[in-house]
């Protein structure tokens, strides 16, 4: 397998599973970055204050943005590649978000 190839992954966030596509050694930091998605949206809704998907997914993303932001702002090894990895990822979150908002339509 080459460093070129795309694979389809699936990840679970949130009680939904979603299939991402990612270079292969993209993978493990993909998983990983879901996980965490997962974990700070299941907080949020623990928390019983908000309700519904979306709004826990932007909470979440506001959250995880603040806290990486802290991090740029602290020093702490931020580099342009991390923001460029991290905004690809994003478009492939809104990809698949998008994805089942049609689905949900048909």
């Amino acid at each position: 397998m080459s460093s070129k190839d795309v694979l389809q992954v699936p990840v679970r966030i949130l009680d939904k599973e979603y299939t991402i596509s990612c270079p292969a050694e993209e993978r493990d930091g993909l998983v990983e970055s879901a996980r965490i998605l997962n974990d700070k949206m299941r907080d949020i809704r623990s928390s019983g204050k908000v309700i519904g998907s979306e709004r826990i997914a932007v909470l979440a993303a506001l959250n995880i943005t603040h806290e990486l932001l802290q991090q740029r702002h602290h020093g702490s090894g931020y580099t342009g590649d991390i923001g460029k990895r991290l905004r690809r990822l994003q478009e492939r979150i809104d990809s698949a978000l998008e994805s089942e908002d049609r689905q949900l339509k048909l």
